[in-house]
C-alpha cells in the first residue's frame, strides 16, 4: 500500500536530513510513522510545508520518502500550493491520502488538489484541533481590558490577543471548507465528531487513536521520587492553554501548601528583564506576569524553557501533579502522556477531555473558567497519597488501551483498506 501523508510539520529524521530545526511539537505522527514503517508492505511518503524553498525538496531518510512544499502565510491561500501538492501527487501516485490537521490553509489545497485529480474519495483528514471552533473559546475568560490591549511586541506584528483570534477565525473559514468537501474525516471523540459532523452531516467519520512518543510509554511515574507538592503544566503561550486560570488557582493551594510549586513548560513569556525581552512581550506575557505579581507568586513559579522529549518525560516524572487547564481541547497529548507515565492528573473538562479521562476514576475534571474547583481538586490530590496512587494505577490502565500502539496500527490500516475499497 502506497501512502501519502500531508503534514504541518517536518518530522525530525526529516529535518535533520535537511538541516532544519527539529521540532518538538506533532509527537504522535512520529510515533505512528515509525510503527508503520516496520511493515514491509507499506511504502509511506511525508510531505509539509518548509521555509526559505522556492520548489519541491525531495529527498528519502532511510524507508521514508518525503517532499518539501514551499511554505506561505498561515492565513492565506494560494494557488501555487495546489500546483505543488499536485506535482507531489502525481510523483508518489498513492493508494491512499491521509492529511494531519486543518489547521492551515494547506490543508485545504490538498483537498483541492484531489478534487481536481478526481480522486478526493481517496482522501482522509485527520482531526487534530479545530480553530474554527478554538476560535469561539480563545479568550478564555479573559478580562475586557486584556484582549483588546497591545504590547510594543503586539502593535509592530498586528498580533494583540483580539487579533489572534481573529487570524483562528479566518484560518477556519479553510478548515470549514475543506471538511464540507471532505468523504473521509477520522477522529477520536465525542467533541470532534460533533463538530465536523455539524459541519458536514454526510461525511464517513471513522475512529482512531494517537500514538504517543517513544518516551512515555516505558517509564511509571513514582510518588515516592517526585517532588513534593510540584504541579505541571506543558504548554501555556497563549490564552487557550489556561495558565491564567492556574494562576488564579495557586493562592488557595499555597494556603495549604506553602512549599507548592508550578513548573511551566517552554520559555518565560514573562520575561521583561532587557529591552530585547521587553520588545518581543506579549500582551497575554504581561498579564500573566501582573498575576503573578498579584498573588506573589514568583518564588513559586519557574519556565522550565523549551523540552524535548526526554526532557518533558523527566519533568512529567519528576512532578507530583499534572494539570491541563485549557479553555478548549480535543484530546491534549500531553495528558495522554502524563496519563501513561501514571500522573494524578486534573484536567478541565473541555472538547474531547471526557473522552480521555473520567472524572473521579483515572483523574479530576474540572469546568475550566472555575479555579476555586481546580485548587481544590489540585489539593485533594496533595493532600492523600493513596489518593494520587490510585489515580495513577487507573490513569496508566486507561491510556494503556487509549493509546495502545498495536491497536492503533490495525484501527488506521483498517480504515485505510475501506477507503481503498469505495
Amino acid at each position: 500500500m502506497k501512502i501519502l501523508w500531508f503534514c504541518n510539520i517536518i518530522l525530525p529524521q526529516i529535518a535533520k536530513s535537511i538541516s532544519k530545526p527539529v521540532t518538538n511539537t506533532g509527537g504522535w505522527i512520529v510515533g505512528l510513522s515509525d510503527s508503520l514503517l516496520q511493515i514491509d508492505e507499506i511504502e509511506l511518503a511525508v510531505s509539509f510545508p518548509i521555509n526559505g524553498s522556492k520548489s519541491i525538496v525531495k529527498g528519502k531518510v532511510n524507508r521514508l520518502k518525503y517532499y518539501g512544499f514551499p511554505k506561505t502565510k498561515i492565513k492565506k491561500y494560494t494557488r501555487d500550493v495546489e500546483k505543488n501538492v499536485e506535482k507531489i501527487i502525481d510523483q508518489v501516485n498513492p493508494d491512499i491520502i491521509h492529511i494531519f490537521g486543518t489547521e492551515f490553509p494547506h490543508s485545504l489545497a490538498v483537498v483541492n488538489a484531489c478534487e481536481r485529480l478526481g480522486i478526493l474519495r481517496k482522501a482522509v483528514i485527520n482531526i487534530q484541533g479545530l480553530v474554527s471552533i478554538y476560535a469561539k473559546h480563545y479568550y478564555g475568560g479573559l478580562p475586557a481590558n486584556v484582549i483588546n490591549n497591545y504590547t510594543f511586541r503586539d502593535f509592530v506584528k498586528q498580533n494583540n490577543i483580539k487579533q489572534q483570534r481573529k487570524d483562528f477565525e479566518k484560518r477556519g473559514i479553510y478548515e470549514i471548507e475543506a471538511i464540507k468537501k471532505a468523504y473521509h474525516i477520522i477522529g477520536r471523540t465525542d467533541w470532534d465528531k460533533a463538530c465536523t459532523t455539524n459541519i458536514n452531516p454526510s461525511v464517513e467519520y471513522h475512529h482512531c487513536n494517537e500514538i504517543l512518543r517513544s518516551e512515555f510509554y516505558s517509564h511509571r511515574w513514582d510518588i515516592k521520587k517526585c517532588e513534593r507538592y510540584s504541579i505541571f503544566i506543558s504548554q501555556a503561550t497563549y490564552p487557550i492553554k489556561g495558565l491564567h486560570i492556574m494562576l488564579e488557582a495557586m493562592p488557595e493551594i499555597i494556603k495549604r501548601y506553602p512549599d507548592a510549586h508550578l513548573y511551566i513548560a517552554g520559555h518565560n513569556i514573562t520575561d521583561t528583564d532587557s529591552l530585547v525581552s521587553r520588545a518581543k512581550t506579549s500582551s497575554y506575557g504581561i498579564y500573566v506576569k501582573k498575576l503573578i505579581e498579584k498573588y506573589a507568586l514568583i518564588k513559586h513559579i519557574t519556565f522550565t524553557g523549551l523540552l524535548d522529549e526526554k526532557g518533558m518525560r523527566e519533568r512529567f516524572l519528576k512532578s507530583h501533579v499534572f494539570v491541563s487547564p485549557s479553555s478548549i481541547e480535543n484530546s491534549p497529548n500531553s495528558l495522554g502522556e502524563a496519563m501513561i507515565l501514571g500522573m494524578p492528573c486534573v484536567a478541565s473538562d473541555v472538547g474531547g477531555v471526557r473522552n480521555q479521562l473520567m472524572h473521579n476514576v483515572d483523574g479530576l475534571t474540572y469546568q475550566y473558567d472555575a479555579p476555586y474547583m481546580l485548587a481544590y481538586y489540585i489539593c485533594k490530590i496533595l493532600n492523600d497519597d493513596a489518593i494520587a496512587i490510585n489515580y495513577s494505577t487507573k490513569a496508566k490502565e486507561h491510556a494503556g488501551i487509549t493509546h495502545n500502539k498495536m491497536t492503533i496500527v490495525n484501527e488506521l490500516l483498517a480504515i485505510y483498506k475501506d477507503i481503498c475499497i469505495v
